[in-house]
Protein backbone atom coordinates (compact mmCIF):
# COMPACT_ATOMS: atom_id res chain seq x y z
CA UNK A 1 0.00 0.00 0.00
CA UNK A 2 1.11 3.66 -1.15
CA UNK A 3 1.88 6.41 1.72
CA UNK A 4 2.54 9.43 1.05
CA UNK A 5 3.86 11.89 3.33
CA UNK A 6 4.42 15.62 3.49
CA UNK A 7 7.10 17.52 5.61
CA UNK A 8 6.04 20.15 8.01
CA UNK A 9 8.17 23.69 8.53
CA UNK A 10 12.20 23.11 8.87
CA UNK A 11 12.18 21.30 4.86
CA UNK A 12 12.67 24.66 3.48
CA UNK A 13 15.39 25.63 0.63
CA UNK A 14 16.44 28.77 -1.34
CA UNK A 15 14.70 27.53 -4.95
CA UNK A 16 12.14 25.25 -3.94
CA UNK A 17 9.68 24.58 -6.41
CA UNK A 18 11.34 26.77 -9.21
CA UNK A 19 11.96 23.83 -11.37
CA UNK A 20 8.12 23.29 -11.15
CA UNK A 21 7.12 26.46 -11.75
CA UNK A 22 9.49 26.71 -15.00
CA UNK A 23 8.69 23.20 -16.06
CA UNK A 24 4.92 23.14 -16.02
CA UNK A 25 2.19 25.22 -17.11
CA UNK A 26 -0.19 23.89 -14.12
CA UNK A 27 2.34 24.44 -11.64
CA UNK A 28 3.01 27.67 -12.56
CA UNK A 29 -0.78 28.84 -12.89
CA UNK A 30 -1.18 27.32 -9.22
CA UNK A 31 1.74 29.40 -8.00
CA UNK A 32 0.66 32.85 -9.43
CA UNK A 33 -2.58 32.24 -7.68
CA UNK A 34 -0.67 31.59 -4.54
CA UNK A 35 0.54 34.85 -4.98
CA UNK A 36 -2.60 36.28 -5.87
CA UNK A 37 -4.15 34.80 -2.68
CA UNK A 38 -1.39 35.76 -0.02
CA UNK A 39 -0.73 39.18 -1.49
CA UNK A 40 2.84 39.28 -1.74
CA UNK A 41 5.08 37.20 -4.89
CA UNK A 42 5.66 34.66 -2.26
CA UNK A 43 7.91 32.80 -5.39
CA UNK A 44 10.67 35.35 -5.05
CA UNK A 45 11.77 34.33 -1.82
CA UNK A 46 11.22 30.52 -2.77
CA UNK A 47 12.92 31.22 -5.68
CA UNK A 48 15.75 33.60 -4.98
CA UNK A 49 14.97 34.67 -1.31
CA UNK A 50 17.89 34.61 1.40
CA UNK A 51 17.67 31.65 4.13
CA UNK A 52 17.01 34.21 6.43
CA UNK A 53 13.93 35.27 4.38
CA UNK A 54 12.70 32.00 3.97
CA UNK A 55 13.08 31.14 7.78
CA UNK A 56 10.31 33.74 8.60
CA UNK A 57 7.02 31.32 9.83
CA UNK A 58 4.43 33.75 7.54
CA UNK A 59 6.72 32.48 4.68
CA UNK A 60 7.81 29.11 5.48
CA UNK A 61 4.92 27.68 6.04
CA UNK A 62 3.05 28.25 2.84
CA UNK A 63 5.77 27.71 0.56
CA UNK A 64 6.21 24.33 2.17
CA UNK A 65 2.60 23.72 1.77
CA UNK A 66 2.68 25.33 -1.94
CA UNK A 67 6.07 22.98 -3.04
CA UNK A 68 4.01 20.22 -1.58
CA UNK A 69 0.67 20.40 -2.96
CA UNK A 70 1.94 21.65 -6.24
CA UNK A 71 4.02 19.03 -7.14
CA UNK A 72 1.00 16.72 -5.56
CA UNK A 73 -1.32 18.23 -8.25
CA UNK A 74 1.32 18.20 -11.06
CA UNK A 75 1.75 14.34 -10.41
CA UNK A 76 -2.06 13.86 -11.53
CA UNK A 77 -2.89 10.41 -11.91
CA UNK A 78 0.75 9.03 -10.62
CA UNK A 79 -0.98 10.45 -7.31
CA UNK A 80 -2.83 7.37 -6.19
CA UNK A 81 -2.49 7.48 -2.06
CA UNK A 82 -4.07 4.59 -0.56
CA UNK A 83 -3.09 6.98 3.11
CA UNK A 84 -1.51 9.97 3.64
CA UNK A 85 -0.60 12.15 6.68
CA UNK A 86 1.78 14.95 7.82
CA UNK A 87 4.26 16.37 9.78
CA UNK A 88 2.40 19.06 11.60
CA UNK A 89 2.19 21.47 9.16
CA UNK A 90 2.34 18.82 6.25
CA UNK A 91 -0.91 17.86 7.32
CA UNK A 92 -2.44 21.12 5.29
CA UNK A 93 -0.96 19.89 2.63
CA UNK A 94 -2.08 15.73 3.43
CA UNK A 95 -5.17 17.28 3.45
CA UNK A 96 -5.63 19.16 0.36
CA UNK A 97 -4.09 16.71 -2.07
CA UNK A 98 -6.05 14.23 -0.77
CA UNK A 99 -8.97 16.33 -1.62
CA UNK A 100 -10.45 17.17 1.67
CA UNK A 101 -9.75 21.24 1.26
CA UNK A 102 -9.61 23.12 -1.61
CA UNK A 103 -6.22 24.63 -2.85
CA UNK A 104 -7.43 28.01 -1.91
CA UNK A 105 -8.85 27.10 1.18
CA UNK A 106 -5.89 25.01 2.03
CA UNK A 107 -3.60 27.91 1.60
CA UNK A 108 -5.84 30.61 3.43
CA UNK A 109 -5.84 27.89 6.20
CA UNK A 110 -2.05 27.68 6.49
CA UNK A 111 -1.58 31.46 6.26
CA UNK A 112 -4.03 32.23 8.80
CA UNK A 113 -2.01 29.45 10.77
CA UNK A 114 1.00 30.89 10.20
CA UNK A 115 0.53 34.20 11.33
CA UNK A 116 -1.44 33.17 14.49
CA UNK A 117 1.19 31.15 15.63
CA UNK A 118 3.32 34.65 14.75
CA UNK A 119 1.27 36.57 17.27
CA UNK A 120 1.82 33.86 20.07
CA UNK A 121 5.37 33.49 19.94
CA UNK A 122 5.41 37.28 19.92
CA UNK A 123 3.23 37.16 23.23
CA UNK A 124 5.73 35.35 25.62
CA UNK A 125 9.19 34.10 25.00
CA UNK A 126 9.44 30.34 24.28
CA UNK A 127 11.50 27.61 22.63
CA UNK A 128 11.83 24.15 21.84
CA UNK A 129 14.94 21.77 22.06
CA UNK A 130 15.82 18.31 20.17
CA UNK A 131 16.66 15.34 22.28
CA UNK A 132 18.55 12.64 20.97
CA UNK A 133 19.42 9.48 22.71
CA UNK A 134 16.71 8.60 24.88
CA UNK A 135 13.25 6.59 25.39
CA UNK A 136 9.75 8.43 25.28
CA UNK A 137 9.09 7.46 29.19
CA UNK A 138 12.16 9.23 30.52
CA UNK A 139 11.69 12.56 28.16
CA UNK A 140 7.93 12.61 29.18
CA UNK A 141 9.22 11.70 33.16
CA UNK A 142 11.42 14.63 32.89
CA UNK A 143 9.20 16.93 31.29
CA UNK A 144 6.62 16.51 33.92
CA UNK A 145 9.29 17.24 37.05
CA UNK A 146 10.11 20.99 35.62
CA UNK A 147 7.80 22.91 37.26
CA UNK A 148 7.90 26.12 34.17
CA UNK A 149 5.72 24.85 30.97
CA UNK A 150 7.79 21.92 29.27
CA UNK A 151 6.18 19.40 27.13
CA UNK A 152 6.79 17.11 24.18
CA UNK A 153 6.13 18.67 21.12
CA UNK A 154 7.31 15.95 18.37
CA UNK A 155 7.77 12.64 18.50
CA UNK A 156 10.11 11.74 15.53
CA UNK A 157 11.09 8.85 15.83
CA UNK A 158 12.85 6.19 18.17
CA UNK A 159 14.87 7.85 20.12
CA UNK A 160 14.14 11.32 18.87
CA UNK A 161 12.14 13.71 20.59
CA UNK A 162 11.59 17.43 20.31
CA UNK A 163 10.37 19.29 23.63
CA UNK A 164 8.73 22.68 23.42
CA UNK A 165 8.05 25.35 25.97
CA UNK A 166 8.73 28.60 28.28
CA UNK A 167 12.68 29.40 27.65
CA UNK A 168 13.65 28.92 31.55
CA UNK A 169 11.48 25.49 31.28
CA UNK A 170 13.20 24.05 28.41
CA UNK A 171 16.76 25.09 29.54
CA UNK A 172 16.08 23.19 32.99
CA UNK A 173 14.17 20.41 30.94
CA UNK A 174 18.04 20.10 29.08
CA UNK A 175 19.70 20.21 31.85
CA UNK A 176 17.89 17.53 33.59
CA UNK A 177 17.72 15.39 30.34
CA UNK A 178 21.67 15.48 29.84
CA UNK A 179 22.29 14.32 33.43
CA UNK A 180 19.49 11.18 32.95
CA UNK A 181 21.55 10.27 29.76
CA UNK A 182 20.48 12.09 26.82
CA UNK A 183 23.34 12.09 23.83
CA UNK A 184 22.06 15.57 22.89
CA UNK A 185 19.72 18.18 24.48
CA UNK A 186 19.89 21.16 21.75
CA UNK A 187 18.02 24.30 21.80
CA UNK A 188 16.39 25.18 17.91
CA UNK A 189 16.37 28.02 16.46
CA UNK A 190 12.67 28.53 16.11
CA UNK A 191 10.11 31.45 16.64
CA UNK A 192 8.25 30.06 20.03
CA UNK A 193 7.00 26.91 21.40
CA UNK A 194 5.12 24.99 18.66
CA UNK A 195 2.42 22.24 20.12
CA UNK A 196 3.13 23.13 23.33
CA UNK A 197 0.01 25.00 25.55
CA UNK A 198 1.58 28.60 24.89
CA UNK A 199 0.07 28.38 21.47
CA UNK A 200 -3.59 28.63 22.83
CA UNK A 201 -3.94 31.98 21.45
CA UNK A 202 -3.21 30.65 18.17
CA UNK A 203 -5.33 27.75 18.19
CA UNK A 204 -8.40 29.79 19.23
CA UNK A 205 -7.78 32.39 16.24
CA UNK A 206 -7.44 28.64 14.09
CA UNK A 207 -10.39 27.49 15.42
CA UNK A 208 -12.62 29.96 14.13
CA UNK A 209 -10.95 29.91 10.61
CA UNK A 210 -11.06 26.06 10.35
CA UNK A 211 -14.68 25.89 11.36
CA UNK A 212 -15.76 28.59 8.89
CA UNK A 213 -13.89 26.45 5.74
CA UNK A 214 -15.58 24.00 3.94
CA UNK A 215 -13.87 20.33 3.90
CA UNK A 216 -14.58 17.29 1.90
CA UNK A 217 -14.34 13.63 2.87
CA UNK A 218 -10.82 12.35 1.57
CA UNK A 219 -9.91 9.83 -1.26
CA UNK A 220 -8.30 7.84 1.23
CA UNK A 221 -7.86 7.96 5.13
CA UNK A 222 -5.70 10.28 6.74
CA UNK A 223 -3.59 9.66 9.81
CA UNK A 224 -3.55 12.58 12.12
CA UNK A 225 -0.49 13.75 13.83
CA UNK A 226 -2.89 14.15 17.16
CA UNK A 227 -3.41 10.42 17.90
CA UNK A 228 -1.56 8.56 14.83
CA UNK A 229 -5.05 7.40 13.99
CA UNK A 230 -6.74 7.06 10.32
CA UNK A 231 -9.47 9.21 10.07
CA UNK A 232 -12.04 10.04 7.04
CA UNK A 233 -15.28 11.45 8.92
CA UNK A 234 -14.73 15.33 8.27
CA UNK A 235 -16.06 16.84 11.82
CA UNK A 236 -13.22 14.53 13.12
CA UNK A 237 -10.67 15.98 10.81
CA UNK A 238 -11.70 19.28 11.65
CA UNK A 239 -11.13 18.85 15.49
CA UNK A 240 -7.90 17.10 14.87
CA UNK A 241 -6.38 19.84 13.11
CA UNK A 242 -7.81 22.52 15.95
CA UNK A 243 -6.17 20.12 18.46
CA UNK A 244 -2.90 19.85 16.57
CA UNK A 245 -1.72 23.05 17.13
CA UNK A 246 -1.30 22.79 21.39
CA UNK A 247 -1.26 19.16 21.06
CA UNK A 248 2.16 16.86 20.39
CA UNK A 249 2.78 15.29 16.69
CA UNK A 250 2.93 11.98 17.33
CA UNK A 251 4.71 10.68 13.87
CA UNK A 252 6.62 7.88 15.27
CA UNK A 253 3.10 6.24 16.30
CA UNK A 254 1.74 7.78 12.86
CA UNK A 255 4.36 5.72 10.78
CA UNK A 256 4.35 2.72 13.07
CA UNK A 257 0.31 2.32 12.85
CA UNK A 258 0.83 3.13 9.19
CA UNK A 259 2.93 0.03 8.82
CA UNK A 260 0.55 -1.82 11.05
CA UNK A 261 -2.26 -0.93 8.63
CA UNK A 262 -0.56 -2.14 5.31
CA UNK A 263 1.60 1.09 4.43
CA UNK A 264 4.88 -0.79 2.14
CA UNK A 265 5.95 2.04 0.64
CA UNK A 266 6.36 5.66 2.07
CA UNK A 267 6.64 8.55 -0.75
CA UNK A 268 7.61 11.99 0.58
CA UNK A 269 6.01 15.06 -1.25
CA UNK A 270 7.62 18.17 -1.27
CA UNK A 271 11.15 19.94 0.00
CA UNK A 272 13.58 17.72 1.52
CA UNK A 273 14.02 14.13 2.77
CA UNK A 274 13.70 14.24 6.43
CA UNK A 275 10.52 12.46 6.67
CA UNK A 276 11.91 9.81 4.97
CA UNK A 277 15.18 9.26 7.33
CA UNK A 278 12.63 8.93 10.18
CA UNK A 279 10.55 6.18 8.66
CA UNK A 280 13.50 4.52 8.32
CA UNK A 281 14.56 4.44 11.72
CA UNK A 282 10.92 3.45 12.67
CA UNK A 283 11.47 0.77 10.05
CA UNK A 284 14.57 -0.43 8.41
CA UNK A 285 13.18 -2.55 5.78
CA UNK A 286 10.77 0.09 4.33
CA UNK A 287 10.92 1.38 0.95
CA UNK A 288 10.99 5.18 1.07
CA UNK A 289 11.77 7.66 -2.01
CA UNK A 290 10.59 11.32 -3.38
CA UNK A 291 8.09 12.41 -5.57
CA UNK A 292 9.24 13.70 -8.68
CA UNK A 293 7.80 14.17 -11.85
Amino acid sequence: MRAYIFPGQGAQFVGMGKDLYETSAQAKDLFEKANEILGFRITDVMFNGTDEDLKQTNVTQPAIFLHSVILAKVLGDDFKPDMVAGHSLGEFSALVSAGALSFEDGLKLVAARANAMQKACELQPSTMAAILGLDDFTVEDICQRVSDIVVPANYNCPGQLVISGSIAGIDKACELLTAAGAKRALKLNVGGAFHSPLMEAARVELEAAIVATKFNEPICPIYQNIDAKPYTEVEAIKANLIAQLTGSVKWTQTVQKMLEDGGTEFIEVGPGNVLQGLVKKVDRSVSTSSASV
